[in-house]
Parts: C-alpha cells; sequence; structure tokens
C-alpha cells in the first residue's frame, strides 16, 4: 500500500479550492457568527426550542414494497467493476479518465452531499451487498467469526482516516492506475471483512462510508418509514438517534475533523505554519509526513476538546456520570456542521470538475465518442470571472455553514432537554459546547474565505 503514497509524478487534488473570493468576508464571517449567536441566544426562551424542533413530518407518497436493493447493488458493483478497468486501462489524465472524476467528484462530493437531502442511498448503491447476496448466500455460507463488541468502529475511524491521508497527502490521489489499484483493494478487503464476520455486522460497523453516509443521510429532509415516503425539516430524524457506543460518536467528530483539516492544510497559514512559502510550494513529496502528522493531531485536538466541553457541560448540572451517553448523543447533533462544511467546501470545485466528469463519461474510452450526445463541449469556469457570481457562490457557502451549525445547536438544545427533562439544566449543560460551536463557525467561513496555495 505504501506505492500509493511515494510516487514520482503528482496530479492536482480533486479537492483543492478553485478561487479565493476577493470580498469583504469579514463581514460575512461576522455576520455568520452572530446569526449562530443570535440561535443560542433564542433557545434560552422557555419553549422556543420545542417549537423549532417539533415541527411534524409530512406524508407524501406511498412507497411500493420491493426491494430492489441487491439488483442496484450489483448494477453499481458492475459500474465500480467498469471504472476500476478505465482506470487501469484508459487515459493516465485525471481530467479524462472518469474513474478519478467519478471517485473524488460524483461520489466524494455528489452522492455524500445527496445523503443529506434524500435519506440512505448507499443501502442500494453500495457495490458488496448484491454479490454477497447472490453468490455468497447461495453456497450457504457461514461467518466463522463474531465481531468483538470492542473492535466495532475502530475500523470505521482507521479506514476513514486511510482515504483523508490517501487524499490530502499522497502524490498520486488522481492518477487512474494507483486509485484503480486502490479502490480494488478496499473493495476485496471489505468483501473478507463481510465473510469473516458477517454482511451487516461489518459493514454496518466497520465500513466506513456506510457509517458516513448513514450519518449523513439522518440530516435528510425524506424520510421512509413503514412504506410511507415522509418530508420534514432539516434534522428532523436525529430526535430518534439511539445510543449505540461512544466509538461511534469518536467517528462523527473524526469526520468533522478529517473535512476540517483538509481545508486548513490548504491555506496559507498552514504552510507558514510548516515554514513554506505558499507561492513557491515544493510538492506534496516535501510535506507528508507534515502532512499526516497534522492531520492525526487535528483529530485529537477535536475528539479532546469535544470532549472537554461535554464534561464540562454536564460537571455544570451534576451530571457527569451521563457522560458517555452524552456524548454520543452530542456527537451525532455536529452531523450538521461536518455536512454543510462538506458541501460548501467542495463547492467551487464541483461546479468545474462535474463537467469533466460528464465529458469523461461520453467518451470513456479518450477514442472521440459522444456516447451522451454532448457535441462540441467545453468546460467552463466563467462563474469564477466576475464579481457578481463569487458572491453569489460565497454566500451560498456562508449559508450552507452558518444553517449547519444552527441546526446543530437546535438538536444539541432538543436532546438535552430530552435527556435532562430541564429546560434550566438543558441550557447550562449547554453553555461550553455552545461556545465551542460559535468558535467553530468562525473558523468553518474563515477556511472558506483564506488564500490557498497547496
Amino acid at each position: 500500500m505504501l506505492q500509493f503514497f511515494f510516487m514520482s509524478d503528482a496530479f492536482a487534488h480533486a479537492s483543492s479550492q478553485a478561487f479565493v473570493p476577493l470580498l469583504p468576508t469579514d463581514l460575512y464571517i461576522s455576520a455568520g457568527v452572530a446569526a449562530v449567536g443570535l440561535t443560542i441566544l433564542l433557545l434560552i426562551i422557555p419553549g422556543v426550542g420545542d417549537f423549532l424542533s417539533s415541527m411534524p413530518a409530512v406524508k407524501i407518497a406511498q412507497v411500493p414494497a420491493w426491494d430492489i436493493s441487491t439488483l442496484t447493488s450489483c448494477l453499481s458493483f458492475l459500474l465500480l467493476f467498469f471504472l476500476v478497468s478505465v482506470g487501469m486501462t484508459g487515459s493516465h489524465d485525471p481530467l479524462v479518465n472518469p474513474l478519478p472524476l467519478f471517485i473524488w467528484t460524483v461520489f466524494w462530493v455528489g452522492l455524500v452531499s445527496l445523503h443529506a437531502l434524500f435519506g440512505n442511498l448507499w443501502n442500494w448503491m453500495n457495490p458488496w451487498t448484491g454479490i454477497y447476496d447472490v453468490f455468497i448466500k447461495s453456497v450457504n455460507w457461514q461467518t466463522p467469526l463474531q465481531l468483538p463488541e470492542g473492535l466495532k468502529c475502530w475500523p470505521a475511524i482507521a479506514g476513514f482516516l486511510g482515504f483523508t491521508i490517501f487524499m490530502i497527502a499522497s502524490l498520486t490521489p488522481q492518477d487512474p492506475s494507483q486509485l484503480a489499484v486502490a479502490v480494488a483493494v478496499y473493495w476485496i478487503m471489505n468483501l473478507l471483512g463481510m465473510l469473516l464476520f458477517g454482511r451487516n455486522e461489518w459493514l454496518d460497523n466497520c465500513e466506513c462510508f456506510t457509517l458516513l453516509m448513514k450519518n449523513f443521510s439522518r440530516l435528510s429532509v425524506f424520510r421512509i418509514e413503514e412504506r410511507k415516503l415522509e418530508v420534514g425539516v432539516p434534522g428532523w430524524k436525529l430526535k430518534n438517534v439511539q445510543m449505540t457506543s461512544i466509538i461511534a460518536g469518536l467517528f462523527v467528530i473524526v469526520v468533522l475533523a478529517s473535512s476540517s483539516f483538509d481545508g486548513l492544510n490548504e491555506t496559507f497559514w498552514w504552510l507558514g505554519v510548516l515554514g513554506i512559502n505558499p507561492l513557491d510550494f515544493p510538492g506534496r513529496s516535501a510535506i507528508f509526513w507534515q502532512t499526516v502528522g497534522g492531520l492525526l493531531t487535528f483529530n485529537l485536538m477535536m475528539v479532546g476538546v469535544f470532549s472537554l466541553c461535554v464534561y464540562l457541560g454536564l460537571m455544570m448540572i451534576e451530571k457527569t456520570e451521563h457522560f458517555r451517553n452524552v456524548f454520543y448523543r452530542l456527537a451525532v447533533c455536529v452531523i450538521p456542521i461536518a455536512v454543510a462544511y462538506h458541501m460548501a467546501h467542495f463547492l467551487p470545485s464541483f461546479m468545474v470538475e462535474i463537467q469533466y466528469a460528464l465529458a469523461a463519461a461520453s467518451d470513456p474510452w479518450t477514442v472521440g465518442a459522444d456516447y451522451l450526445g454532448l457535441g462540441t463541449f467545453y468546460v467552463t469556469t466563467g462563474f469564477f470571472n466576475t464579481l457578481e457570481s463569487i458572491r453569489k457562490i460565497f454566500l451560498t457557502q456562508v449559508v450552507l455553514i452558518v444553517s449547519g451549525h444552527c441546526i446543530s445547536i437546535i438538536c444539541a438544545h432538543r436532546t438535552m432537554m430530552e435527556l435532562l427533562q430541564s429546560h434550566k439544566k438543558a441550557v447550562f449543560s449547554q453553555i461550553p459546547l455552545a461556545i465551542f460551536m460559535v468558535f467553530y463557525t468562525f473558523f468553518g467561513l474563515w477556511l472558506l474565505a483564506s488564500p490557498r496555495g497547496a
């Protein structure tokens, strides 16, 4: 696996910020932080939090009792097999070969974001369950091992950190052939885990993207339950989350911290910390270990700060014995922040790279085909050339970040109200976490507006 990290050629990182907003961003940041602060102040008023968090869901359709997940999963596997094949045999240009564009743009940015709107699509689209059901169950396979309780979620945390390291520190995250090998190895590793420990047991606890999609889908406005398609306000399903384990809560914090460090890692500030001139960037190979060390350190800091905020809040109301339960429940409440930053951070690059993905889908083997009938197709970045369009893009990012934090605050308040059954105690218990969220709002908006040199 080390070959993925130490290669001679390097391609552009798909998630790099596409522009630096030349706007009076201090005003936007101040307004965003003020909006989050106002939300916190409103929740101090008895009844406001209950009103905001108790808006009912509305049934909009009856869902047929069809289970096509095996079929759709098999189709997803075939698509992945095709993309890996093209990655190994097709063009080495990451802006032409469909594999890098699909993994980094369609999957990592597009599909992950859609889970926050339309629910857990991954249940139908993951590339393992269909193959497992068709071939493994047909031979009556019996799983030989039982997943230890203490191991649950740790493989998912390690897998997500490994994915982030490959994305932000590897020299070749977009090289089609190297990416194809990495994807194939990851697919095989998880299939082996399913064979050893069971399909659902492994995927639900140890496969990082299954756990990520499940968590992100908790923010969605749609839900299918008892064959009813319902719609509600963002985050309305978070209230039904039950206690699982403190490790599952750690996974959510790691996702948030890793996404934030992905943005921090590209800033002039971070390069200055490393003693690097951002206008003379020496390449990823020169700072590989610094990047890995920074990522792990930032994750440890985030876990420590979040844990301290939760503990101090419980200490203020003399309820520290509930730390494990409250830690997990409040960790789930930061999912809106993680979703919002994910969408805002990748918005500019997505607007450009989805065009390349469309062109690659029309001609995956670069033989001059036009399967989608696009005709003469040019990728445009014109929306970065005018002040008005840049303002709209940045305002969209600001709205995403601020909305995510406000939803998170409301969810945290509702959670503590349910656990403590006291408005006064709920308010006092959230003071440290509220301060953390205000500062993190500032941090997220600052990341969006900071100059980038990597």
